[in-house]
């Protein structure tokens, strides 16, 4: 009969290699994007807020497109048949009078 041996598991924290000026470049650029991207949405919103209440839009900074659906997998299916860039940078808003789902 065969023997099974006990793997032990590593219940601490997952390490990360990622300096912490690394972890601040990467939230800077974040908030730069949604930055961006809030200025178009608020652009957008009158034109669209009145036809598609409580949609999703997500907006690429770069270029100015968006896409809308009414549901998030809908929008999430756009956004991979559209860009086919993997390092494309998009913002989800919803249509409504704080473009957030909901709130904290």
């Amino acid at each position: 009969m065969t023997q099974l041996s006990k793997r032990s598991r590593n219940r601490g924290w997952i390490k990360s290699n990622v300096t912490p000026e690394e972890t601040n470049l990467r939230q800077a650029q974040r908030q730069e994007l949604g930055a961006r991207c809030r200025t178009i949405f608020e652009c957008l919103r009158p034109q669209l807020i009145d036809n598609h209440y409580n949609w999703f839009i997500a907006i690429d900074a770069e270029s100015e497109n968006y896409v809308i659906d009414a549901k998030l997998e809908g929008l999430l299916q756009q956004i991979r048949a559209r860009y086919t860039n993997p390092d494309a940078k998009l913002t989800i808003f919803r249509l409504n009078e704080i473009g957030a789902c909901g709130t904290i």
